[in-house]
């Protein structure tokens, strides 16, 4: 079957995420055959550097020999297995290991199968916590502007992205919603290198208003991604910390996207030198394979479901493919490269060249009002006037424009709105990355420069 063929039958019988589907009329998918490293291989022979990890689930890059190893070996052994009363040695392996390197306090795991799902349990573990300690009007949760925290009910209602969540309003809980961190437009006008995070007073705020209702705060520690890459000091985790234990309010730190390396440590809590209540783990932690997540609660919240089966206080959720030995293999393995390999070590060095490029390269562009990095996540912010720091006008498309363009150039740079960014997979080397920050600016200075006199 030939590659336009392929396409047609695509259109034809497909709805993919996240996309309006008459788009595809103009702009066909790409059929990628192989991945090879950081590389995407389309049925016509054209190569992609995949800067965005695919959706930030690739770390060590595509067909990585020794996870690929590992879940073939697996397969041959054990596929599946109910999770209930059953368990094997990649679970315990892997629940032992999170554990081992999560903060301090953290001390019972729950696999599920992907990010909203651990959002769910967490919600759900937090509800029911209060309900069975005898706080049973401790029923909403305190979520943060600009937050994204997943596509199911729960996890949509604890986002504040109205591109996701605003149609589905009806169906939402009813949460309370505090101001989070805006370093770019920070309303203190301070400077996220020297601040003390004078925005938590809005977070306390709404801890005085509602903290008889509130069961947990949700947050995505440092980096916002889906809201814009919007990233924020240690010191606001810090403080919301201290928030949420003098007011009894659980803190979920939702490091599903953040988690891994991304931030520059194992997880982004370490660098606030935090514990939260609920961890939500998923996206990297088997490497972009196969879908798996993870939530980590404390054994105070535990030893409130644990009790003889008649009280009715277990937790039931459950999902089919809890706890999958495939899934769990990928990540046992992942965890051991990130021991064995120096991984952070090589993280931080690539990202210290990462910063140096982009912000030589951006930082004199009239249209980029920001450049900014955590760990080796970054992101340009594309304004239409640097000085106000003016939004561009959102029905332009303009990143989604560029992105088009960048396809042609070889280059995956899926934007969120008109915020471009880089989250490649760890083994990208530095030749690699100096490419793909020129590659970059000279297609971002195309596009204005033609948009300037009317070409496009």
């Amino acid at each position: 079957m030939n590659y336009s063929e392929l396409q047609d039958l695509d259109f034809k019988y497909i709805w993919h995420p996240c996309s309006q589907m008459k788009d595809y009329e103009t702009f066909p998918p790409i059929v990628i055959e192989r991945g090879e490293g950081i590389w995407l291989y389309d049925k016509q022979g054209n190569r992609y550097l995949d800067a965005v990890s695919s959706w930030w689930v690739n770390l060590f890059g595509h067909a990585n020999p020794r996870i690929s190893k590992a879940i073939a070996d697996q397969a041959k052994k054990l596929e599946h297995v109910i999770f209930a009363n059953f368990t094997h040695e990649p679970a315990i392996h892997v629940a032992t290991k999170l554990v081992e390197k999560t903060p301090d306090g953290l001390e019972k795991v729950f696999f599920a199968d992907n990010g909203s799902a651990a959002i769910e349990i967490a919600l759900k573990m937090s509800f029911q916590y209060r309900a069975q300690t005898g706080q049973p009007k401790k029923q909403r949760f305190l979520t943060f502007t600009n937050a994204y925290h997943g596509e199911t009910l729960g996890a949509l209602s604890v986002g504040a992205v109205d591109l996701y969540n605003k149609v589905f309003q009806p169906l939402l809980l009813n949460v309370v919603q505090a101001e989070g961190p805006n370093c770019y437009r920070c309303p203190f006008a301070e400077h996220p290198g020297t601040c003390d995070a004078p925005c938590a007073m809005f977070v306390e705020e709404q801890f005085k208003m509602h903290a008889d209702t509130l069961s947990a705060a949700i947050i995505e520690p440092l980096i916002q991604i889906a809201g814009g890459m919007n990233m924020y000091p240690p010191v606001f985790l810090k403080k919301l910390r201290t928030l949420c234990d003098q007011y009894d309010v659980h803190l979920i730190a939702d490091e599903i996207a953040v988690g891994f390396g991304r931030t520059g440590t194992l997880f982004a809590c370490e660098q606030a030198d935090i514990t939260p209540d609920f961890l939500c783990l998923s996206k990297g932690i088997t490497g972009g394979y196969l879908p798996l997540s993870a939530v980590l609660t404390t054994n105070k919240i535990y030893y409130a479901f644990y009790d003889d089966y008649g009280t009715m206080k277990a937790f039931l959720h459950s999902h089919s493919y809890s706890g999958n030995p495939l899934a769990l293999r990928a990540a046992q393995e992942v965890l051991a490269i990130f021991e064995e390999e120096q991984v952070l070590e090589k993280i931080a060095k690539k990202a210290k060249l990462l910063n140096k490029l982009a912000h030589e390269a951006f930082d004199s562009l009239p249209y980029v009002g920001e450049y900014r990095q955590t760990g080796f996540v970054g992101a340009i912010e594309l304004v239409a006037d640097k000085k106000t720091k003016a939004p561009l006008p959102s029905e332009e498309r303009i990143g989604y424009r560029i992105y088009k363009r960048a396809l042609n150039r070889g280059i995956l740079l899926r934007p969120l709105g008109n915020i471009l960014y880089f989250m490649p997979p760890y083994i990208i080397s530095e030749e690699e990355i100096e490419w793909m920050v020129n590659t970059a600016k000279e297609e971002i200075v195309e596009f204005f420069k033609k948009k300037k006199v009317g070409i496009i």
